[in-house]
């Protein structure tokens, strides 16, 4: 029996209206945990972006890519607002899912 796989796009913050990054995965988990963890180099390990602000599931992954080309091309304020229309406290959404907080000291480093 396969794995299932749940194709999504996802925003992350360094902290409330921080640096933004948006990804798409078809393992929202196992990629919060790459992040968090950063086993991949990149902007996320680099900008300490790794709070999970918003997701949004779908049914196939050719729909997640194109949602996610898209927010990717919209104006930073339209990209706050939509964190802010479901969550505007811009709480960690990760503890939802079943995985500890991020841990923000590691997010505020004075940068």
């Amino acid at each position: 029996m396969g794995k299932e796989r749940h194709p999504c796009v996802y925003i992350l913050a360094s902290q409330p209206y921080g640096t933004l990054y948006i990804g798409v995965t078809s393992d929202l988990i196992a990629r919060l945990w790459q992040h968090r963890n950063e086993t991949v180099e990149g902007f996320t390990g680099r900008y300490k972006v790794h709070r999970l602000v918003r997701y949004e599931l779908f049914g196939d992954m050719e729909r997640a890519i194109a949602r996610e080309k898209q927010l990717k091309r919209w104006h930073r304020q339209w990209k706050i607002n939509l964190i802010e229309s479901e969550n505007p406290d811009w709480h960690g959404l990760a503890a939802g899912l079943g995985m500890p907080p991020v841990d923000l000291s590691q997010s505020l480093d004075g940068s």
